[in-house]
C-alpha cells in the first residue's frame, strides 16, 4: 500500500472522491481512484441529520468499515477535533488506530452550529487551534499519519486573517494546509502566499469550477483535492426518482427488466460475491 504522504510528492495532486461506506469505496477504487476521502458534511446528510451532530466514535467505525474492504488511504474530517487540545490525545489515538492516513482539523468553535451549512462559521481564536495542531503532533505515533490544519477564515472573517492563520498551523507543525478559495484568483492568492503542500476542496463540478486543470493546481502547490459531495448528492437523485416510480403502483418500468439483473450483478463483482462463493465450495460446501 503506497503511503498518502509519499503520493503528494508525486507533483500532480491526489484526487480524493467522497466515500461514506464500503459500497462507495470499491466503485470509487475500481473508478482509478488512489485515495479517499470520509467526509463529515456528506455523513451527517446521510444520517439525516448534521455534521454537528456525529461523534468521533461513529466517524472512526465508518473508517473502519471502509477500510475492511480497500486499502487506498483514507482521510477523515474530523471536523473541529471533538474538543480542545486535551480532547485531541483521543482524537488522534483513535484515527490512528482506525487507520486513516490524514486527519482534517478545522478552527470552528465546538458544538458546532447549524448555521455553518449556511456559510456562517464561528471561529475559535488562533491561538485555540494552535494548540490543537500542536498537541496533534505531539501525540501522532505514526508519523506517515497526516495532520491537515484548516481554516475558513477566507469566508468567516477575510483572506489576510485566513492566511495568517494557515501560516500559523504550519508553523504549529500541520503537514497540509487547508483554506477555501473562492475562486481562481483566491487559488493563486494562497499558494502564493503559503506555497505548498495545500488541500482544497471542491464544489460540485471538480476543478473547472476554477478554470483549471490538475496540472495547474499541482504546479501551485495543491497536493490534494477532494470532492466532499457529489457523489452523495448524485446518489439521492437517483434514490428519489426510484422511490418515487416504485411508488405509483409498486413497478418500475422506466427501463427494461433484464436491465435490474445486469446491475446485480455487476454489484455482485464489486462486492466480490464469487470468491466468497468460491471459499464456501472449497470449505463448507465440497461436492
Amino acid at each position: 500500500m503506497t503511503m498518502l504522504r509519499q503520493m503528494i510528492q508525486g507533483g500532480m495532486p491526489v484526487c480524493a472522491p467522497l466515500v461514506l461506506d464500503p459500497m462507495m469505496a470499491k466503485l470509487a477504487e475500481q473508478a482509478g481512484f488512489k485515495a479517499l476521502y470520509l467526509g463529515g458534511g456528506a455523513t451527517g446528510y446521510r444520517k439525516v441529520h448534521l455534521e454537528a451532530n456525529l461523534s468521533l466514535t461513529e466517524m472512526c467505525q465508518a473508517g473502519l468499515d471502509v477500510r475492511t474492504v480497500t486499502e487506498l488511504p483514507l482521510i477523515l474530517d474530523a471536523a473541529a477535533g471533538w474538543g480542545d487540545a486535551m480532547h485531541i490525545h483521543r482524537t488522534m489515538g483513535m484515527t490512528e488506530a482506525a487507520g486513516f492516513a490524514a486527519i482534517e482539523i478545522e478552527d470552528q468553535i465546538l458544538p458546532k452550529r447549524a448555521h455553518h451549512h449556511a456559510g456562517i462559521e464561528h471561529m475559535v481564536p488562533l491561538e485555540a487551534m494552535v494548540d490543537k495542531i500542536r498537541e496533534a503532533v505531539t501525540v501522532r505515533r505514526n508519523p506517515e499519519t497526516l495532520i491537515i490544519g484548516r481554516s475558513n477564515g477566507v469566508r468567516a472573517s477575510d483572506m489576510d486573517d485566513a492566511l495568517r492563520r494557515g501560516e500559523a498551523y504550519r508553523k504549529a507543525g500541520a503537514d497540509v494546509i487547508l483554506l477555501s478559495p473562492r475562486n481562481q484568483e483566491e487559488v493563486r492568492q494562497v499558494a502564493e502566499s503559503l506555497g505548498g503542500p495545500l488541500m482544497l476542496l471542491l464544489r460540485s463540478g471538480g476543478v473547472a469550477n476554477f478554470d483549471m486543470n490538475l496540472a495547474d493546481l499541482g504546479a501551485l502547490g495543491y497536493c490534494i483535492l477532494v470532492d466532499p459531495a457529489t457523489p452523495l448528492t448524485a446518489a439521492y437523485e437517483a434514490m428519489r426518482a426510484v422511490y418515487t416510480e416504485m411508488a405509483d403502483g409498486f413497478s418500475l418500468t422506466s427501463r427494461p427488466v433484464e436491465d435490474w439483473g445486469r446491475l446485480q450483478d455487476e454489484m455482485h463483482d464489486t462486492i466480490g460475491l464469487e470468491r466468497l462463493l468460491e471459499v464456501e465450495r472449497r470449505t463448507v460446501e465440497e461436492g
